[in-house]
């Protein structure tokens, strides 16, 4: 693959793939990439936990097992906090920078666990899903924009998606904690309270990290943005890594030293670049992911599977469907392109929420857990990781954090309309039409992602923003692959 630059005004650059790319240490960046994936196994935890915990927590509750709200709420409280803390974690990573929003991250996620694990009734525990969803939304930006900006440009699509492969990890392990408390007593405070653990320990170790060195470089605390790039890259790129850095600043010189939310929509390119974003993150939600994540244990009672026990085990192996995906998406990623993986998913998708509605309208109970198993199957690879990765390299430097924390939000809300209404929807409509009408909005994502989302495999944050500068005025894309 041959890459084109633009010339810019004061030079031209070289392209990047006439040598072999080096790195100094990929063990080193490995290493950042999963410390700061730690939130990403909290953030798959907290969102996970609860669909085993709800039905433990009914059996001590009799108000929550009588009242379809209450549950709801205890399942969506958490997304309101998501919400909350999407907003405000984009503003702080920019202000502060993302090691400091990590940390914070982590003392809330410890709060909001002990809360939970200690709620007396269940208004002290939504409190606590609140607690817990502030940390969540923060994490949910500032994990993604951290692990992108330590990352070679040749290799971050996959190091991004270890953000969500940790995410479906937290997932998974949430479904087998919840497996191994179902005969100890206490049974749910121990599944929402064990959450407390990673975050310590994320937080020990982030104290350890350095910051992000764009942060650090755009901050113009260059000596520690230098020190940081020398233990990723060998000396040679080193330099030319440091160059891109410095034509950004230059080129960025006249920028505000801070921008706000009525700035992105001022420019074109940036509003091109926030409508992909933000619109991916939407109908990742819309298309049902956390439908199936929240509720798979009561779906598969709903298919006629009644025992609590039965319900998790099944849930279980959806839970680890959902994490081989995302293992499969982190090498198809960087090699098949954002655009191309996320068609294909949601092709699959559009055909396992058809057969999932078919299986409820036939009371086909088995048929209904292989209709969740193949949904997972196809949107794990795609759907699962290209919005987060996407979100993490589309923004220039000044809005990195901005754009990312308004385009989590938008995640969140989409998340929280469709888990505050998913049950209510199903009584109103029946199971067959709900999944039936998730396959219509899967259908609108296709031709979304056709209009409004670029390819952006193997390109330098500085590429990606001449992109949408072009495409602003009309231009067209600025790298091609020489192969088409």
């Amino acid at each position: 693959m041959t890459i084109h630059f633009l010339p810019e005004s004061s030079g031209t650059l070289e392209p990047l793939s006439g040598r072999k790319v080096s790195y100094c240490s990929n063990w080193y960046v490995l290493g950042l990439t999963l410390t700061a994936g730690i939130g990403g196994l909290l953030f798959g935890y907290d969102t996970g936990v609860i669909s085993g915990a709800l039905l433990y927590i009914k059996d001590d509750f009799k108000v929550v097992k009588e009242s379809n709200f209450i549950q709801a709420t205890i399942v969506s409280m958490a997304l309101v906090g998501a919400v909350i803390g999407a907003a405000g974690g984009g503003w702080m990573n920019d202000a502060y920078g993302r090691k400091k929003a990590t940390l914070l991250a982590d003392v809330v996620f410890i709060l909001g666990s002990l809360v939970m694990c200690a709620a007396p009734d269940p208004y002290i525990l939504i409190f606590g899903r609140l607690l817990i969803g502030l940390g969540v939304g923060t994490a949910s930006v500032t994990a993604p924009v951290y692990i992108a900006e330590v990352s070679p440009s040749e290799i971050r699509g996959g190091l991004v998606s270890m953000n969500v492969l940790m995410i479906t990890g937290g997932q998974f392990l949430s479904y087998l904690v919840n497996l191994a408390f179902t005969e100890v007593a206490g049974t749910w405070r121990w599944m929402l309270g064990v959450s407390a653990l990673p975050a310590i320990i994320q937080f020990f170790l982030m104290l350890l990290l350095p910051e992000s060195p764009r942060w650090l470089f755009l901050k113009k605390d260059k000596s520690k943005a230098v020190s940081t790039l020398s233990k990723i890259y060998d000396s040679y790129r080193l330099e030319e890594e440091v160059g891109l850095l410095s034509m950004a600043y230059e080129m960025d010189i006249h920028q505000k030293n801070s921008v706000g939310y009525l700035d992105v929509f001022r420019s074109k390119e940036i509003r091109l670049a926030f409508i992909a974003g933000a619109g991916l993150q939407a109908f990742q939600q819309f298309t049902g992911i956390n439908t199936v994540m929240y509720y798979s244990p009561t779906i598969v009672q709903m298919a006629g599977f009644s025992s609590n026990k039965l319900a998790l085990l099944l849930s279980l192996f959806v839970a680890a469907m959902n994490a081989a995906g995302t293992l499969l998406g982190i090498h198809l990623i960087d090699r098949c392109g954002r655009r191309r993986l996320a068609l294909t998913s949601l092709a699959g998708v559009v055909l396992a929420l058809v057969l999932l509605s078919a299986a409820f309208s036939l009371h086909l109970g088995w048929v209904a857990v292989g209709g969740l198993v193949l949904y997972i199957a196809f949107f794990s690879p795609g759907m699962g990781p290209v919005p987060w990765a996407v979100n993490a390299e589309i923004y220039p430097e000044h809005f990195r954090g901005l754009c990312g924390g308004m385009s989590a939000t938008v995640n969140w809300v989409s998340n929280l309309i469709v888990a505050q209404t998913f049950l209510s929807v199903v009584a109103a409509v029946g199971t067959a039409v709900t999944f039936l009408a998730l396959a219509g909005v899967a259908v609108a994502a296709v031709v979304f992602v056709v209009v409004f989302v670029p390819e952006t495999k193997g390109m330098s944050f500085e590429q990606v923003e001449r992109m949408w500068i072009e495409r602003a005025r009309g231009r067209g894309a600025v790298v091609r692959d020489a192969d088409e």
